[in-house]
């Protein structure tokens, strides 16, 4: 796929396009879940004393300041998200959507798409939380209108106005939401591409010629409906946490990236940046110039004191849980998507080993954990009950179950088959051991699956354990549905992780390289 850096200066404007000009400033968020609070450089939560001193990013109340600041530095300015507010806190846990609407309406958004983390507890959440809302939450790829929920309410696109000038907004989501989520079935996902030039070209009938496509549904997804459709602008996007920038050395790609002529931003996740995008348009809605690049939500950005009291005031039935000392780690315990979703890491051997501690004496030999479920590192020293359920924050349930050695095989295919994406479908794995080859074919990379220190036998049995998610069929897993003597009502995972914690503290985490890339 071709790509094309538009900036002001190579496409400079024309003295007699001037009069006509349109300058308009995106700043957009996305994959925020629910970390209205500073957090660490892990993306985890972090100490009061660190945040006085100045060690943390993010959260709602700096976020009220670098927006303030942002829009005061243009004459027009909207405020958009990429989806998945909600989810990865306990603050979620306690108030579901209710505290990311009253906050989200605090910041004044003009519109959000619906992440795939919207539908983690059904169609009711999301409804409530778009109930709650001052703004409209769109998703263009899906039909909605057999769920009485959201039927009529959910929009595909909607028109803005700005600085006397319509702006059409459309929103994306990821089409295997029904795998990452629990949409329930009577909702269902369709192709993006087509999804979005449908309302391109409505929007365009209606003589709207500035379109904003928000969308959930990754960096690659974004460049393909980019090449793939005409009359996009500009994509906000989300989903893959991906930080695109032109001075930080660990982007993984240009602020923005041009694909023809549209414009893709993505600005990481959890509150640590804030994107900030310039675009002129001509008068017949052609962009000239498209330039910015996050803002990193730093100490550097004061906290609005409003803000601050007001989460800690929403915070505070939750302290008794999340204070909570349950262990003590003498180095951080690595939970990083970009690891763990990648290859062998320290939580997902921690999370691993501890599910197979709790049923070793059911005969189970096998723990089985998809690292989209791992959603924080942890800092070393104190390891509060809280910090454990902001790495497991999904409340799912310990599942055990019996397969043949060739359904986990044809899992851990699936589980390595997006490994290319950073998909949360990688399984990080106690009691046994295997190998893989990205650059082989998908369905053709797994090797040297080893159970218990012997080759894995096609057609023996073994006790699996995992979370009721992963056995549902979640993440891909659609292998395991069927799977027999399936229990899905164990205790919740992230008790058994703080359980396994206190039995093993001090804790010292640690790799032994159960998973091999070749």
């Amino acid at each position: 796929m071709k790509r094309f850096l538009l900036s002001a200066a190579t496409i400079s404007l024309t003295a007699g396009m001037a009069s006509a000009d349109y300058n308009l400033t995106i700043l957009h968020t996305n994959d925020f879940h629910a970390r209205f609070e500073p957090i660490s450089k892990y993306d985890g939560p972090c100490a009061s004393e660190d945040n006085t001193a100045g060690d943390c990013f993010g959260g709602t109340a700096r976020l009220v300041t670098a927006i303030k600041d942002a829009r005061a530095r243009t004459n027009n300015a909207i405020l958009v998200d990429g989806g998945d507010q909600l989810q990865g806190t306990l603050f979620y846990s306690y108030y579901k959507g209710k505290m990311a609407a009253e906050m989200m309406n605090k910041l004044g958004y003009d519109g959000m798409t619906v992440g795939n983390h919207e539908f983690d507890d059904g169609p009711e959440v999301l409804a409530s939380f778009m109930s709650a809302v001052q703004f409209p939450i769109l998703m263009s790829n899906a039909d909605v209108s057999a769920e009485p929920l959201l039927a009529d309410k959910l929009a595909k696109s909607t028109v803005i106005e700005r600085g006397g000038e319509k702006i059409g907004l459309i929103g994306l989501t990821p089409e295997d939401t029904h795998e990452l989520a629990s949409p329930g079935d009577k909702v269902t996902f369709s192709d993006p591409i087509a999804a979005v030039q449908g309302e391109v070209d409505k929007l365009t009938a209606q003589g709207v010629n500035k379109i904003i496509v928000l969308s959930h549904s990754g960096y690659g997804v974004d460049q393909a409906v980019a090449a793939a459709t005409t009359g996009v602008d500009v994509i906000v996007g989300g989903h893959t946490n991906t930080l695109l920038s032109n001075t930080n050395e660990r982007a993984e790609g240009p602020y923005p990236t041009m694909v023809g002529n549209t414009a893709i931003v993505q600005a990481y996740a959890y509150s640590k940046y804030l994107g900030e995008l310039n675009v002129t348009f001509d008068d017949a809605g052609n962009i000239t110039a498209a330039t910015g690049e996050p803002i990193l939500i730093d100490a550097s950005i004061t906290e609005d004191a409003e803000t601050v009291a007001r989460i800690a005031e929403l915070a505070a039935p939750l302290e008794e849980i999340r204070s909570k000392v349950v262990a003590q780690t003498a180095e951080p315990i690595v939970g990083d998507r970009d690891v763990c979703r990648a290859r062998e890491c320290t939580m997902g051997n921690l999370i691993a080993d501890a599910m197979l501690a709790r049923v070793a004496d059911q005969g189970i030999q096998i723990a089985y954990q998809n690292s989209g479920g791992i959603r924080a590192s942890i800092d070393a020293g104190a390891v509060t009950m809280g910090d454990v359920l902001t790495v497991l924050p999904f409340q799912n349930t310990l599942s055990t179950f019996q397969i043949t050695g060739a359904v986990l095989v044809e899992a851990l295919e699936n589980g390595v088959s997006q490994i290319e994406e950073g998909a949360g479908r990688f399984p990080q794995v106690a009691g046994m051991t295997y190998a893989f080859d990205a650059k082989a074919p998908v369905g053709n990379r797994i090797s040297d699956v080893m159970i218990g220190g012997a080759a894995v036998d096609l057609e023996k049995t073994y006790g699996v354990v995992s979370n009721n998610y992963v056995r549902n069929g979640g993440d891909g897993y659609a292998m395991f549905k069927d799977a027999a003597n399936a229990y899905d009502f164990g205790p919740d995972v992230a008790e058994v992780l703080a359980e396994f914690l206190i039995q093993n503290a001090p804790y010292t985490p640690y790799t032994d390289g159960r998973i091999v890339a070749k």
